[in-house]
């Protein structure tokens, strides 16, 4: 009797349940919700590292896109990369040749972190701590320092208490962008953050990548930072055409129910393109899907209890 009702439908009735069109109804949705919205400041500073070991999963993109909707929220935001190949620098439209002091000298001359950070232009309360070539070398530098795993976590403390003392505003969040590999600079990412933040492409291969990189974080909280959770994980690059994507959704959220976002970051071109402007697809396009799947999701971010 369903096939029959389902036959004996109006023809073009079935046109608002397309992927398109409820891709369309969501985003009108989600404009009106987020007009205007001014996000809760957390009752302290909210350090999170953004972390994949698989390249390519968007891990960047969310780190620039989730910090800018945050900073439009009303929020004070630092973006650290630590990153050597410096996407997220240059996502915000920050400067970053070899000269310019960046996270390099952070971690190995014991710079402080201050002294480094620079405003992203036309982003009122988002700042970044830049990453330059240099740091590629600072994996085997790091190697033969005390305490190496702890360089980072030990600035962004410095740096909290310098602000609080100078009487700057206190960051509301830290969003900390590493290389896609388990190294020393990614492990002191981990180390510095209370929490993890995992960006999943929406592909067949997608849970093998999260549980190796789930074992690893396992490791690094038995050994060097028991305070560290997984609190958020995040669906990019998804294609609400495909069954595959639904369904890999699906799993992890059936994995990580309480982790998983219900928000999801669709599959689009103005994401891809907006760093080649030096900018986030915030500022791009602001009304594009991808804009407000990442204000949506900074949203969540923000109403989610911290661990």
């Amino acid at each position: 009797m369903a096939d029959q009702r389902e036959d004996s439908a109006p023809a073009g009735g079935g046109l608002d349940d397309t992927p398109l069109m409820r891709e369309l109804a969501r985003d009108h949705a989600r404009r009106r919700e987020l007009e205007g919205l001014e996000f809760a400041a957390p009752e302290a500073t909210r350090v999170i590292t953004v972390a994949n070991q698989k390249g390519g999963v968007g891990k960047t993109s969310t780190t620039v896109n989730v910090a800018a909707a945050l900073a439009m929220g009303g929020l004070d935001v630092l973006v650290v990369d630590v990153d050597p190949q410096g996407n997220a620098s240059t996502a915000l439209g920050i400067d970053h040749h070899a000269d310019v002091p960046s996270m390099y000298e952070v971690l190995v001359e014991s710079t402080p972190m201050q002294e480094v950070i620079q405003p992203v232009p036309e982003m009122e309360g988002l700042l970044c701590a830049p990453a330059t070539i240099n740091l590629s070398g600072a994996e085997i530098e790091l190697v033969s320092m005390v305490a190496r795993e702890n360089r980072l976590r030990g600035a962004i403390r410095d740096l909290l208490a310098e602000r609080e003392s100078a009487g700057l505003p206190r960051l509301d969040y830290v969003l900390v962008d590493c290389p896609p590999s388990l190294g020393l600079l990614t492990v002191n990412a981990l180390v510095a953050a209370r929490e993890v933040l995992i960006p999943i492409q929406a592909e067949y291969y997608a849970l093998e990548g999260l549980t190796l990189l789930l074992n690893n974080i396992e490791l690094l909280r038995q050994h060097l930072n028991p305070e560290l959770v997984v609190s958020s994980i995040l669906l990019t690059m998804y294609d609400a055409r495909t069954r595959l994507a639904a369904q890999v959704a699906q799993d992890v959220r059936d994995h990580f129910p309480e982790q998983t976002f219900s928000t999801t970051i669709p599959r689009s071109v103005r994401i891809s393109e907006a760093p080649s402007y030096g900018q986030t697809v915030l500022t791009y396009d602001p009304g594009s899907s991808g804009a407000l799947a990442y204000r949506a999701a900074a949203h969540e971010l923000t109403i989610r209890p911290a661990p």
